[in-house]
């Protein structure tokens, strides 16, 4: 039996389709909330759903049954200012879910994120050296919640403290695909895009105000759901293999290629309208990412990752053109 938090989510329930497909057993620790998020679990089978105050209680009774967690729940709002729930939810969950993996000795497969980086001043090296995560600067809370744990994890390293037998922090970069709905103003670029155009609408992109970027030609690492997942799945199979990783695709691509995609995927002309990048989030605007993925590669993953412009046309083919867009 697995446990995946966060596996209603976006992320997480393409883990949990996959895993189902596979025939695991998966319980799923998530808030489905008012709206339509369950339906993103519809389409598969789980043992249970349960709510995050339950865990405690969960954990108990789990105790000699489960053969492994992803730990994939957050709050992952990148604009989220309540520093106190980010605490509680991204950072002392995760010790939680640590310290239960290590006593009962099963993986630990954890969601770190690409925006523990920060502006990218210091590169984005997955390396889990101490002094390297010391000079990284998350621009949100949401990032700097995510980067204290990985450097609690480095400590518990350093000081070659108990630890499960498998873990791996996840930096996930621009992740986009099915089940990603509910999250709103917080789904991908890709999402809003296929909105808009569905709308007759133009797409609309920021603006740059940065001298070294055109519009549109902000760049960052877009990255198929379908290859995290795959990510995570070659984790679970090769229990030897643990460490911070990247997932991305390594190569960047600009916003106004991901628009050309989806106008191509959609068979529309090309229209884009830019407007001005939010004041609120315009001095902490990451103009590039783009995910190091030697380390992952030298761990031994092989499989090659989706280009842009096949994970858009696959995405707006299979999903959102469709009545039920649910993976």
């Amino acid at each position: 039996m697995l446990l995946v938090t966060g596996g209603a989510g976006f992320i997480g329930s393409n883990l949990v389709a996959a895993l189902s497909a596979r025939g695991e057993a998966v319980i799923v620790c998530d808030r489905l909330g008012q709206g339509d998020k369950w339906r993103n679990l519809a389409h598969h089978e789980v043992e249970d759903v349960i709510p995050p105050e339950e865990l405690p209680q969960f954990l108990r009774w789990a105790e000699g049954r489960l053969k492994a967690v992803f730990h994939l729940g957050a709050i992952s709002a990148t604009t989220e200012s309540d520093g106190d729930a980010l605490m509680a939810n991204n950072f002392r969950l995760s010790k939680v879910f640590w310290d239960h993996c290590t006593l009962e000795e099963i993986p630990l497969i954890y969601a770190s994120s690409a925006a523990t980086y920060g502006d990218g001043a210091e590169g984005f090296d997955d390396d889990d050296d101490r002094e390297y995560l010391a000079r990284l600067r998350p621009l949100n809370g949401y990032g700097w919640s995510k980067h204290l744990f990985d450097r609690w994890v480095a400590r518990r390293l350093a000081e070659d403290a108990p630890r499960p037998p498998q873990w791996a922090g996840l930096k996930f970069f621009n992740v986009y695909g099915p089940n990603e709905y509910h999250k709103a103003g917080q789904a991908s670029v890709a999402w809003h895009l296929f909105g808009q155009l569905s709308r007759g609408e133009p797409a609309k992109l920021f603006r740059s105000h940065h001298p070294d970027y055109a519009d549109g030609g902000q760049l960052r690492d877009f990255i198929w759901v379908g290859d995290c997942v795959d990510v995570m799945l070659w984790l679970l199979d090769n229990p030897g293999v643990s460490g911070l990783f990247n997932v991305g695709t390594g190569k960047a691509r600009s916003f106004a290629d991901l628009a050309r995609a989806v106008f191509a995927a959609m068979e529309r002309p090309e229209n884009i309208s830019y407007v001005p990048t939010p004041e609120a989030i315009r001095d902490k605007y990451q103009y590039f990412t783009e995910a190091k993925v030697a380390r992952l590669r030298a761990a031994g993953y092989d499989r090659p990752f989706t280009e842009l412009e096949d994970g858009v046309a696959r995405y707006v083919r299979d999903f959102l053109s469709r009545p039920d867009p649910y993976r």
